[in-house]
């Protein structure tokens, strides 16, 4: 039996303002050593701020930020917190000068003995792939090397925490793509704990360990990645976690964790703890709605059987999302190869199944 994790950082009631207007506000956080916790919500959510308050770059109204069990909020322990510490942003900011020197600069402030740096220096540029640019000047980089540069110059100072805020925002895609596999690598070998801040949850799922969700300046939910995704706790959660398919509907049967809702006079069988006559938002991911040519009502172990009309077809990369009207609406996403042999197309009426387990209750209030 593997031991419970150890929180490296705890926050209570924290309350940020600015200009006397509340833009954070974190009853309860906890940040295990070692782990990779994700943060998504939309432009203005407070990811930023909630980083600079972590960083000790903002001062909170009220609350308590431990460190290892340590209250960091007393001033005269602020200078030795930041220190275990390191920020990303999504611009890089490179000094004039080579790439060994930027990503030294961290350590120079530090004032470690010249040999060292030129370890540290060597170790986390091979890390991110840039040893060969470190005599190059930091003005003749690409976005992804010095992006790179970047992370290098993080990772050097050899920080307990690094918060990464949008560090890929601003690199075109096979950049990006390997990019974060490296980063994903680079936390692996060094056990760094870190904090991702993010608008793609693709890229949230490919690094972090939890994810948490984030609006107004609050954490709406947090958890396992795939409890997230699958059993989100509002229809602003399930919005950010590419859930398109929202249905409210009214509860007619309800026994030992399973129960069936109307829907646009469709019969809906799912699973969750709801009361017969309540009205709920049910969630369907698109990757968990089958395609076919059978026929509603054909025999067949999957619960919800429907037939459907596909409105649009859009191309989505390596896949194709389907648009389709049930009596209300929902979408699907099936591969190329499905699409050919299917012979699907705008207007043709086709089955569509999900089992019981891919509908989530949303209850409303929630």
């Amino acid at each position: 039996m593997s031991p419970p994790p150890v929180s490296i950082l705890t926050i209570k009631n924290l309350l940020v303002e600015r200009g006397g207007a509340r833009v954070l506000d974190i009853p309860a956080f906890s940040l295990s050593e070692g782990e990779t916790l994700a943060i998504i919500g939309p432009n203005g959510a407070g990811k930023t701020t909630f980083f600079l308050a972590i960083a000790r770059l903002l001062d909170p109204v009220r609350g308590t930020l431990l460190f290892k069990g340590q209250d960091v909020l007393r001033p005269e322990l602020t200078i030795s917190y930041r220190r275990r510490l390191a920020m990303v942003f999504q611009d890089p900011l490179l000094l004039n000068t080579t790439v060994f020197h930027n990503v030294a600069v961290g350590l120079k402030i530090r004032h470690l003995p010249k040999q060292e740096i030129a370890r540290r220096v060597a170790r986390y540029a091979d890390m991110m792939r840039i040893g060969h640019l470190l005599n190059r000047s930091a003005k003749s980089l690409s976005g992804g090397e010095a992006q790179r540069t970047n992370l290098a110059r993080a990772f050097a100072t050899e920080p307990e925490i690094i918060l990464l805020d949008e560090p890929f925002a601003n690199l075109d895609a096979p950049s990006r793509d390997t990019l974060i596999e490296d980063l994903r690598l680079v936390l692996g070998q060094t056990g760094t704990t870190a904090i991702v801040a993010t608008h793609d949850r693709l890229e949230a799922l490919r690094l972090a360990d939890r994810l948490a969700v984030m609006n107004e300046g609050h954490i709406v939910q947090t958890g396992a990645c795939q409890e997230v995704m699958n059993h989100p706790a509002n229809e602003l959660v399930a919005s950010f976690v590419g859930i398109e398919t929202l249905f409210p509907g009214i509860v007619q049967k309800a026994s030992g964790g399973t129960f069936t809702v109307e829907v646009a006079g469709q019969k809906i069988e799912g699973i969750g703890e709801v009361a017969v006559g309540e009205t709920i938002i049910c969630c369907v991911r698109p990757e968990n709605v089958i395609i076919s040519r059978r026929e509603a009502g054909t025999e067949t172990s999957v619960r919800n059987n429907l037939p459907a009309m596909i409105i649009k077809i859009i191309p989505q990369g390596p896949y194709f999302k389907l648009q389709l009207d049930c009596g209300f609406f929902l979408t699907a996403y099936v591969m190329p190869q499905s699409l050919e042999n299917l012979a699907l197309k705008e207007g043709k009426r086709v089955n569509l199944s999900f089992k019981a387990t891919a509908v989530h209750a949303i209850r409303r209030g929630k």
